[in-house]
């Protein structure tokens, strides 16, 4: 399948037709919304974040009217993949541009053209989340500081493009759906709900997904058609993008503007925040789109201790690529403001930002603690994270540093930036999800079965697209039962061997599903104990399990290996009665609250201010993930994340002209960093267990994205600050550094 796709962001569609496509060797069908029909389902939104939210329809193709570059307007099915390009070249369309909305500011400003006219405004919704009285903090204050930052647009280039794949079953009505997915299980039922085939008739399945970051959790147009084309065909149809339709068809992520003030004490007690927030919804709403900005939302107080914060949100339509979670969703932006914003007010005051973040913080003496947004953190420990980091970095010898090149007026400056943060992630309980409105529920699955051949099979309801749950679950489970590693089998990401789960995001595999691993194999172990004792002539009480094995207590000589154990349930000779036979157990957790895994991130930035050249000289971060299962995939997501965080930074930008064209639509423009562009990274842990959490864990997925961004920005800051920049706009290049320094001098922009 090939998709003819818009190349204008917003205009009317005044003739489409299909008819020379049909004529061009090896096409099967081609379709426009009008021959599509009632199959021209369209995407769902599963958060409609308040009762009187605007939610335009999302056809799969375009009806009457484009309202972004890369909409999809017909597809041709062909023999193959170049005969369904070439294809496309045949179908006759035109245009009737109309202006394009590509600022925020001006979306809502009266008069502007409207991206959907039907609902005549551009405002898809606007949030409200008043906790305390800001405006008697504010009164209070001996100072207030007031900024506006911008997280700008961003891409998930996930290293494999997406992918999907329909094939009818035979004689069957079922279909098998191969996608390039982190959801496969709420894939099948928004697949199920969008097309109307039954969910028993779908089966979904997400062979090694190479990269996601968010991009990938989604049900796209191009898995509603592919699904709905291969049933009406009868025959398999497959859709691959290549990496400019990845550019502007999959969703992009952040785009917000910031303005956030803070109100303090002249000596640094902070006493209340205030962020106003605009957020790019793009043309049209995908599947949580409205609720990303609202997962940072709880966290702009982030780990200080204050009387009151007032949050407002104004969701924009725009002619753009719809925005949705890319890795940390919400709560990399609000990391972000909160840390920068500390920045500010330490220098406002004369405090060294260091200070001002420890005078405020939660102390670990607090835990539990309930914010003035309304979370309740279980525990925390942020002096001990930011000890042990700044011995690691020696702060107070970069301090020195800094000082000793500012008194001698060297051109290239040394800045030092922070971060500390912390995130609420584990997205369950499946009752707070639904309070804010998220259709679907927070809770993962569970099914343990040992083998008559003495192996274990961990299905698992989590869909790993390079987070490493073979290995983790396998762990956990080994860890319980006794078993190698090596014996355990993890079975993922097919609805069809795995048909139960919630899928893979937000940092919940291990901190939801590594609990449903753990009750699952408990549970099957003390089943195992009534068949062992049955076996032994013994009573269950007097069985101890230890590395695999049940032993009556007090008879060394008397035991029974789980694998034989196993066995008898599958021969089912001589069991208990009322013991089934076969050895598996199940579990469904639902956690009682978020984890909160939390660190401190320390940036040495050298800038040079009369090239504006920026280089990040030392990194360093200690982060508290909780109980560790591998410290090595630890290390690894830390790794990922903070490159990611540091290419927000530095390096990547989504950019759009006036007329709604992406102008970063390739990787030569598109700046991704390498491994040659970033140092080593100097990483560390501390362990404080989550008490809300058998296991302790608390998740590390998305930390160094969340944590890293506000530390180097502020380094840059940090280096430039006498030179009065107060702000330097990501992504930070030569230019844009330049600029800033010749801007705070008075001189050209």
């Amino acid at each position: 399948m090939a998709i003819l796709r818009s190349p204008m962001a917003h205009a009317k569609i005044t003739k489409l037709d299909v008819a020379g496509a049909l004529k061009q060797p090896g096409v099967v069908a081609a379709y426009g919304a009008k021959e599509l029909g009632e199959l021209n389902g369209g995407v769902p939104c599963v958060w409609p974040v308040t009762d009187d939210i605007k939610m335009p329809s999302f056809p799969a193709l375009a009806i009457d009217k484009v309202r972004q570059v890369g909409d999809c307007v017909a597809v041709v099915l062909a023999t193959s993949v170049a005969a369904a390009v070439d294809a496309l070249d045949s179908i006759e369309v035109s245009y009737e541009q109309l202006p394009a909305v590509t600022d925020m500011e001006a979306a809502l400003a009266s008069g502007s053209a409207l991206v959907h006219d039907e609902i005549e405004t551009n405002a898809c919704y606007v949030y409200k989340l008043p906790c305390g009285d800001y405006e008697a903090s504010r009164a209070k204050a001996d100072v207030v500081v007031a900024r506006r930052f911008i997280n700008q647009r961003l891409i998930p280039t996930f290293m494999e493009p997406r992918s999907v794949v329909a094939a009818p079953m035979g004689m069957s009505d079922e279909i098998t759906i191969w996608s390039s997915t982190q959801i496969p299980h709420i894939l099948r039922v928004l697949l199920a709900l969008v097309t109307g085939i039954p969910e028993n008739n779908l089966r979904v399945v997400a062979p090694d997904v190479g990269g996601g970051f968010g991009g990938k959790l989604q049900i796209y147009r191009e898995e509603i058609l592919v699904t709905n084309l291969a049933k009406k065909l009868a025959r398999p149809v497959k859709w691959t993008e290549t990496r400019s339709e990845n550019m502007v068809a999959t969703h992009h992520g952040r785009d917000q503007i910031q303005d956030i003030e803070i109100a303090a004490t002249k000596d640094g007690k902070i006493l209340g925040l205030k962020v106003t927030l605009l957020a790019n919804m793009g043309a049209y709403l995908q599947i949580i789109t409205p609720g990303v900005p609202l997962l940072g939302m709880f966290m702009y107080p982030a780990i200080y201790k204050m009387d009151s914060y007032d949050f407002t949100c104004t969701g924009v339509f725009t002619n753009k690529t719809p925005t949705d979670a890319y890795r940390g969703a919400g709560r990399p932006e609000a990391t972000y403001a909160i840390e920068r914003i500390i920045d500010e007010l330490a220098a406002e005051i004369g405090m060294e930002p260091m200070e001002l973040r420890k005078k405020n913080w939660i102390t670990h003496e607090e835990f539990p603690y309930t914010t003035v947004a309304g979370l309740t953190y279980d525990t925390g420990n942020y002096e001990a994270a930011t000890e042990k980091a700044l011995a690691m970095f020696d702060y107070d010898g970069l301090r020195a540093e800094q000082a000793q090149r500012r008194a001698s007026g060297d051109p290239v400056q040394l800045g030092i930036g922070i971060s500390t943060f912390t995130e609420m992630c584990g997205l369950a309980p499946s009752r707070t999800l639904g309070a804010l409105k998220y259709v679907a529920g927070g809770w993962e699955h569970c099914t343990v079965r040992a083998l008559p051949t003495g192996k274990i099979e961990v299905v698992t309801g989590t869909s790993p697209h390079g987070q490493g749950h073979e290995t983790a679950w396998s762990q956990i489970a080994s860890s319980i039962l006794g078993v190698p590693v090596e014996d355990i089998e993890v079975i993922h990401s097919d609805t069809g061997r795995s048909p139960y789960g919630m899928d893979t995001y937000g940092s919940r595999s291990l901190a939801v599903g590594g609990q449903a691993i753990k009750a699952a194999s408990e549970r099957l172990v003390e089943k195992a104990r009534v068949i062992a004792a049955h076996q032994l002539e013994c009573s269950a009480s007097d069985l101890e399990f230890v590395n695999g094995a049940f032993h009556v207590k007090g008879d060394p000589s008397k035991s029974q290996a789980l694998g034989a154990v196993a066995f008898e349930a599958f021969t089912a000779h001589n069991l208990p009665p009322g013991v089934e036979p076969t050895l598996q157990a199940e579990a469904t957790i639902d956690p009682a609250d978020f984890s909160y895994p939390h660190g401190t991130h320390l940036a040495a930035m050298e800038v040079d201010t009369e090239t504006g050249q920026v280089k990040l000289r030392k990194y360093v971060c200690v982060d508290d993930v909780g109980t560790q299962v591998n410290p090595m995939i630890v290390e690894g997501q830390v790794h990922g994340g903070v490159a990611q965080g540091i290419a927000q930074a530095l390096f990547e930008g989504a950019e759009y002209d006036e007329d709604g064209n992406l102008l970063t639509a390739s990787l030569a423009d598109y700046l991704i960093p390498s491994a040659a562009d970033l140092p080593s990274f100097d990483t560390d842990t501390t362990v404080t267990p989550s008490t809300t959490h058998p296991l302790g864990t608390k998740g590390v997925g998305e930390a160094g994205a969340i944590a890293s961004t506000p530390a180097i920005i502020n380094g840059i800051v940090d280096a430039l600050r006498h030179l009065g920049v107060t702000d330097v706009a990501m992504p930070a290049s030569p230019q844009t550094v330049w600029r800033t320094i010749q801007a705070a001098k008075g001189g050209t922009k």
